[in-house]
């Protein structure tokens, strides 16, 4: 039976379903009808757009890719399709008969057959990769690319342009939570002695500085660049890695731009300290290409230790608060809270992930 990243890369995606189809989960309650009432409505609804149309159907295909690229690598063939067509059509029922209970939300019969829809095509385009030998042909290039144990870590890389899709206060800023959690708890604890416990800062916290910028940029690029050395030792592999994690990174970062202000704005982020962060972190990894995968890990901790230190320890501007008004009240409510906990977390996982790798080895050798 083959490892494949598949399987984490599916439970993932099918966590930031849940929380796209119920963010902010707050309001629940119960109105007095049934939870199915929804699947006896006439079709179409009389409200949706192509929008609607788009998402649910986009929404759902790769969650039917990879739970039918899972089971085909680990020699379920002929049922992959259909067990990853109904895992998909009973994922989009559970969150649409939860939705009867959000005030924000509205349970659809078009939502759950375009949702069908999509991880179908997902599913089936699975199979025609495999069928055509693409699935096979990767497997191989992972084998020379990567060591054995990389699973973790490319999944931790494919998730990263998509964290940095929800705005954040500084380009590659990603896990500045610490601002936000000591709000949490105080409005959490209000009220309650507990209240006191929580420790009051000497001073408010201050803006970081074009030169502190400059390396919160760098150093949230050299990240995910290290965690790609920790996993691929071949010195020409390593720059097409540094280059494609590059050209991700501001891609992303634009596309969010042009998200949050419109695609004039898409570059507006691109400020001097940005610029010359980015070719810091770009000079930093050149530097650093020979280093080893062990060597690489460790100074992965150390750097994004660095790194959030120096966000959690400056305020997210009222402007970029503005900012997360598109995305709280626009179109993008949907994305909101995955883009949002996928920006926290992914830091903290990276962290997770090689101190356990790291432990894993120390224990075998």
């Amino acid at each position: 039976m083959l490892r494949t990243s598949a399987w984490p890369l599916a439970l993932v995606y099918t966590a930031l379903v849940v929380f796209a189809s119920l963010f902010p989960f707050v309001g629940w309650r119960d109105q007095g009808i049934a939870p199915w009432i929804f699947l006896l409505a006439p079709l179409p609804p009389p409200y949706w757009t192509g929008f609607d149309v788009a998402t649910n159907v986009v929404g759902y295909a790769p969650l039917g890719f990879l739970l039918a690229l899972a089971l085909l690598r680990t020699g379920r063939g002929v049922l992959a399709v259909p067990l990853a067509l109904v895992a998909g059509a009973l994922l989009s029922l559970s969150l649409e008969f939860l939705q009867i209970y959000l005030p924000q939300r509205v349970p659809s019969n078009l939502d759950l057959v375009l949702n069908t829809a999509g991880a179908l095509a997902g599913a089936l385009c699975a199979a025609l990769l495999e069928r055509l030998g693409a699935i096979d042909r990767w497997s191989r290039f992972r084998e020379r690319w990567f060591a054995t144990d990389a699973r973790g870590a490319l999944v931790l890389l494919a998730l990263w342009p998509w964290a940095l899709l929800f705005p954040a206060a500084e380009p590659f800023g990603l896990g500045q939570v610490l601002e936000r959690l000591e709000a949490a708890l105080a409005d959490l604890l209000a009220g309650t002695p507990f209240l006191d416990w929580l420790p009051v800062r000497a001073a408010a916290l201050q803006p970081l500085s074009p030169v502190a910028e400059l390396l919160c940029v760098a150093l949230g690029l050299l990240v995910p660049c290290l965690l790609a050395y920790s996993m691929v030792r071949h010195l020409g592999r390593r720059v097409v890695l540094v280059l494609a994690i590059a050209v991700a990174g501001v891609g992303a970062t634009a596309l969010s731009a042009a998200l949050s202000y419109g695609p004039a704005h898409a570059w507006a982020w691109l400020g001097m300290p940005a610029r010359a962060g980015i070719w810091v972190g770009l000079v930093l990894a050149a530097l650093l290409l020979a280093l080893p995968p062990r060597a690489s890990a460790v100074l992965l901790l150390v750097v994004l230790t660095v790194q959030l230190g120096l966000l959690n320890d400056a305020p997210t501007s009222a402007y970029f608060a503005q900012t997360l008004l598109t995305w709280e009240q626009g179109r993008f409510i949907r994305f909101y809270g995955l883009g949002q906990w996928l920006g926290w977390l992914w830091p903290y996982a990276t962290l997770v992930y090689v101190l356990l790798r790291a432990s894993r080895r120390g224990r075998a050798s």
